[in-house]
């Protein structure tokens, strides 16, 4: 079904059009009895454009507002939000937060953030970035995207599609302590999924661009050609013998191992003493030639921002070092819980840069290991943060005197990610902007590979 769209969207409002909506539910929450307050508002909208084989599939238009309130009454809290940003709607959710929060139970690390931790400094980040991209254009890239994949083997007969994706979001933050923070940003993706058939056997190959500035999308020719060069590749896929091998993730899958890290250094895990990391901090827990730091105030960054979810300033941070573990990513509340402090993470980490060790991308660390697996998709969700233990229904290819000799799948990798982290034989410099993880692909040394040959 496909959406009549409006001749123009309606530009996001100004942060000082609503500031006040912010320090008037603060202000009433102090008036209710609240010993403090938070708010949060955020408004967005977007585009979002899908075509499949060549037809339009949907055209749809956002338009999402949302304000939160929170409040302490010492350590009791309550929450409430509406997307109704009238006098009447912002009363009734601050009455319901007081209310939630007047009978809840007492908690004593809860509460707003320490008031000298706010952040004073906003550099421009460079994360706003508006076009307008109309959907008649929209329609033609995400076609010249998938007609590309069309084109890139005769093998590709079937599409799951090409879809362009905008957004741009204003979102505003203030508590009692008398802080507020503004952010404004832009994202802007393109991406298509290629399916290639031969007889029987059928495979997908996704590729796809996201960015800051929608000038900066990859070519959608180059996009959708990569899509279908994957989808092609993996045709005539085997398994393998089950055994222990060098495993060599790319960049865009390599991303994931650094998100296990993260989960396992994030407060939550650790004061509930779920995590194979617990108590790890200043130890070595990667290979030493692994190092890694949170860049807060990357220009254009996927995770950027000044300040954290309470307001709290965000840091660079080396959070390995030569392999130890330089710091845990903490709220207020999770650093109460472990009896440290914040360190202007609540909401999770703000750019990982992992550094590379290794020079060359892909290809040459395929040539580097000799012989071993690429890992190119990984399914399923095997991955056991308190012990470590990691699992992985996995594809890709099987390299052999450093070249692929052919593609796998129906295979399964595993091993344990304490041990994987300290495997960590290499790391290209074919770096994944794409995301708030930024590294190159990955070789570990040793793995288990197992498959039904």
């Amino acid at each position: 079904m496909t959406a009549t769209p409006p001749a123009r969207i309606q530009s996001l409002p100004e942060a000082r059009d609503l500031e006040p909506r912010l320090h008037a539910a603060l202000a009433l929450a102090k008036s209710l009895g609240a010993s403090a307050a938070e708010s949060y508002l955020g408004v967005s909208r977007g585009l979002s454009v899908a075509v499949r084989q060549g037809e339009v599939e949907s055209v749809q238009f956002q338009r999402d507002r949302d304000l939160s309130v929170t409040v302490f009454f010492g350590h009791r809290t309550g929450s409430a939000s509406t997307t109704d940003l009238s006098d009447a709607a912002l009363k009734r959710t601050v009455e319901a937060a007081c209310a939630i929060a007047r009978v809840g139970g007492e908690d004593p690390c809860i509460g707003l953030a320490d008031p000298a931790r706010m952040a004073r400094e906003f550099p421009d980040l460079d994360l706003y970035h508006p076009a307008i991209v109309e959907p008649e254009a929209a329609i033609d890239l995400a076609r010249e995207c998938e007609a590309a994949a069309f084109a890139a083997d005769a093998r590709i007969t079937q599409s799951e599609g090409a879809s362009v994706d905008t957004r741009e979001s204003l979102s505003l933050y203030a508590n009692t302590h008398g802080f507020l923070g503004c952010r404004r940003a832009t994202d802007y993706s393109l991406g298509c999924a290629a399916i290639a058939v031969d007889g029987d056997a059928m495979q997908v190959g996704h590729w796809y661009s996201a960015t800051r500035r929608y000038a900066d999308l990859d070519a959608a020719a180059a996009i959708g050609k990569r899509a279908g060069e994957r989808a092609a590749a993996r045709l005539g896929g085997r398994s393998v013998s089950t055994r222990t091998a060098p495993v060599l993730f790319p960049a865009e899958v390599a991303r994931g191992l650094f998100g296990h890290f993260i989960g396992a250094i994030s407060g939550a895990s650790l004061y509930r003493r779920a995590s194979f990391l617990h108590g790890k901090l200043g130890e070595a827990v990667f290979a030493s030639r692994v190092s890694a730091r949170q860049m807060p105030w990357l220009l254009r960054g996927a995770s950027s921002s000044a300040y954290d979810q309470e307001g709290v300033a965000t840091t660079e941070r080396q959070l390995i070092d030569h392999g130890v573990l330089g710091g845990y990513l903490l709220g207020s509340y999770s650093a109460r819980k472990l009896g440290m402090e914040s360190t202007g993470n609540a909401g999770g980490i703000y750019n990982l840069i992992v550094d590379s060790t290794f020079d060359g991308g892909l290809e040459a660390l395929a040539r580097e290991m000799g012989h071993g697996l690429i890992a190119t998709d990984l399914m399923g969700q095997g991955v056991n943060t308190v012990t470590g233990d990691y699992s992985r229904a996995a594809s890709g290819f099987w390299v052999e005197n450093g070249v692929i000799a052919y593609p796998v799948d129906e295979i399964t990798i595993a091993g344990n990610l304490a041990t994987m982290y300290r495997g960590i034989a290499a790391i290209g410099s074919d770096v994944d902007t794409r995301g708030g993880v930024r590294c190159g692909s990955v070789l570990i040394d040793a793995m288990t590979v197992a498959g039904g040959a």
